[in-house]
Formats: C-alpha cells, structure tokens, sequence
C-alpha cells in the first residue's frame, strides 16, 4: 500500500475528533449502560462504510472494514465506559449526569476510535486486508472483555494482530510509549470477613473483639510484599476498606476488609495470596476470633508481543519522529484488554496527554481529570499508521 500522511489526515480531523470527545465526555454512561454511546459509534461507523455490530457483549460495538485486497486482520480496541466520579472540572463540557463522568479517557478513545475509522475508510480501496475495530463496554473493573471473548469477538474473522492505545495524564502530549514485555499488572479483588463474640464496650473480657485482630491482619499483610516477595519481583497488597461496628459502646461481632494485589508473574501472585490466606486466618486465630479470605480474579498481567511491539514503534516514528517515541512505561493498574492480548499478539501503547502549564495532569480516576486535547490526533495518527504498517 501506497505511503499516505497519516499525520496530516489526523490534523485535519481535528475539530470532529474534539467534537466527538466532548459530546461523549457530557454523556458518560458506566459499564453496560453506554447504550447512547454505542448508538453515535455505530451510526458512524455505518456512514462510513463499516460492517456494524451492535449489542456485542450488551453494549459492545464491532465494526469491519474489508479492503480490496485480501490480508491479514487487524483488530483495534476503544473502550466506552465512565466511573462512578462527580465532575469537579468547570468547563462547557463537564458531565451532565451528576456522579458519573469520563474520569480516565475513555470518550477520547472513543473519538480516535472514530477518528481512525474515518482515515482508514478514505483509503479502502488500497487496503490490503481487513479493519476490525472493536468498541468494549465494561472496562473499569466489569470484565466486559472476557464477556466479549466468551461472544465470539475474536472470531469471524480472527484477529492476526491487536493494537490498543490509552490516553495517559503521566507522560506529557506528544509522547507515546511502547514497552515489550509486561506492562501491566494482574489483578486481584479479595475481601475478608473477621468473625469474634460482641459484647458491651466496657467489658471486653467477656467479648472477642473482631477490631483488634482485623487491625493485626492490617499490620500483618503489610510483611507480604517486603519479606515474602523477592526484592527484584514486583507486587503490591492493599488493604482499601475497613469496616466494623456502629456505636461508641459496642464491640461488633465482625468486621469486613477489602482489597487488591497486582503482580506480573503467576508464581509471585501465588505466594501472594498463600501468604496473605496464611497471616489472614492465623492472626485472627491469635486473637481468639476467625477468619475467611475470599479471592475473585479480575485480569492476568497485560504482556505485549515484541514483534508488534517493534512494529508499533516504527509506525510511531514514522507519524510523530522518532523524538517522541519513548519505551519503559509500566504500571501496576491492570487492564482487562489482557484477556485479549493472551489470544491475539498484541501491542498496548500509552499515549501522552498531560499539560502541566494548562492544568491538565489530574491523575486517571480523579475528578479533575482532564487531558489535551492535542493528544487526539496524535492518537489517531499513531494507531492508523500502525494498522497501515501492520497490514
């Protein structure tokens, strides 16, 4: 296929793209609701051109894009839901659904999803092989693409590569980082019930008080990852709620924890939950109360393919130069486009959005959030060059 400026055609997008994101950012909608989200995605997708599916996985939208010449699949991915956050930004396009809001760059995805189907469809009749791009619901911890994959969405046709970008407020706009290897972490939910005897505050002899051995739990989880993990493996164990009790003058009967543990490597997150289960169940028992450790797997490790990878930063180096290309950002958030990337080799690149100097780098998930927008057709531009250059 004929080389095309992919920069220039993003540019010239520019105030779509923009239209598209803040349309999206005004109405955000959580995991599995994003019904009004899919109708503007594939309404645009069919003006296009695109082969449209719709109610993928309840709320998901796929599209194909067949070329004139036959190859191989390419599979892009741009997920679609909000958080449960209250808006704290004063702009003309802030959340108008009071306590939901696009706190981590999902209706940016969505525009350079749209961006990309838009460049890609002018050059159909040179394209050699096929566009399958996949818009998820259920990215923010509802599992909404292992429901797609149980769908079917990578099948019919299978996908020969997958790309995947994500706006990211740590690294300024303009930059994009591509890492081989594992770049984000595996994803754990635990939670524990401490069961003792209530009683009346004043007397505690005659009580097994459930609030002194959960905050032993606390203090004892705390040794998993420093003395159990070695120094040069990676995992976190968090404790994120605590709850017990209700009035001054009672000790409960139980209290309830909550968590997370990310890790990389499977044999680290298997000493990681046996010695949490083990401080867990055997402080409680110090303490003369019991306790039960419950685990629910969220994602395995997110790993990208180094031959897509290199293929990935070339397309970067090509529409941006190779200044702007940088490797070695991880992170210990998870993602469960991982249970795509297990199937399907794979690149998963961050794409810089922070602006310090016009207030724009609020972290991911933080009510302030906000991002330049310059990032748009800078993501489109990468990710079309990509496709172009895988295919």
């Amino acid at each position: 296929m004929a080389h095309i400026d992919s920069r220039a055609e993003a540019e010239a997008l520019r105030d779509q793209l923009v239209a598209w994101r803040r349309d999206f950012h005004r109405h955000p909608e959580l995991a599995f609701h994003e019904h009004r989200s899919a109708q503007v995605i594939a309404e645009a997708l069919r003006g296009l051109g695109y082969d449209v599916e719709t109610g993928v996985a309840r709320t998901g939208v796929v599209a194909l894009l067949h070329g004139d010449h036959s190859g191989p699949v390419v599979m892009a991915r741009f997920d679609m839901d909000a958080l449960p956050v209250t808006e704290a930004n004063e702009v003309d396009y802030a959340s108008q659904d009071q306590g939901v809001m696009h706190a981590c760059g999902h209706d940016g995805h969505m525009a350079i999803g749209l961006g990309v189907a838009t460049l890609i469809a002018r050059h159909r009749d040179r394209l050699p092989g096929t566009l399958k791009l996949v818009f998820q619901p259920g990215e923010e911890g509802a599992n909404g693409a292992p429901l797609m994959v149980e769908e079917g969405v990578l099948e019919n046709p299978r996908p020969d590569v997958l790309l995947i970008t994500h706006l990211w407020n740590e690294e300024p706009v303009g930059s994009v980082d591509v890492t081989p290897g594992a770049i984000m972490a595996a994803a754990d939910r635990w939670t524990c019930t401490v069961r003792g005897a209530g009683g009346h505050g004043a007397m505690p002899q005659r009580a097994v008080d459930p609030i002194v051995a959960a905050s032993h739990i606390v203090t004892g989880l705390q040794t998993v990852v420093s003395r159990n993990v070695s120094p040069l493996e990676t995992a976190v164990l968090t404790v994120g709620s605590f709850h017990g009790g209700d009035a001054f003058n009672v000790i409960p009967d139980r209290v309830d924890l909550k968590g997370t543990i990310r890790t990389y490597d499977p044999q680290v997150r298997e000493k990681v939950l046996q010695r949490a289960r083990q401080v867990i169940e055997n402080v409680a028992a110090a303490y003369e109360a019991s306790a039960d450790f419950q685990v629910e797997a969220l994602a395995p490790a997110l790993v990208n393919d180094a031959a897509v990878v290199e293929a990935v930063r070339e397309a970067a180096e090509t529409a941006l130069g190779p200044q702007a290309v940088t490797s070695g950002e991880r992170t210990m958030g998870s993602e469960d486009a991982a249970y795509f990337t297990q199937e399907v080799p794979g690149c998963y690149f961050f794409l810089g959005s922070a602006n310090p100097e016009r207030g724009l780098d609020a972290p991911h998930h933080n009510p302030r959030f906000d991002f330049d927008e310059d990032a748009l057709p800078i993501g489109v531009a990468v990710m079309a060059e990509a496709i172009l250059h895988t295919l």
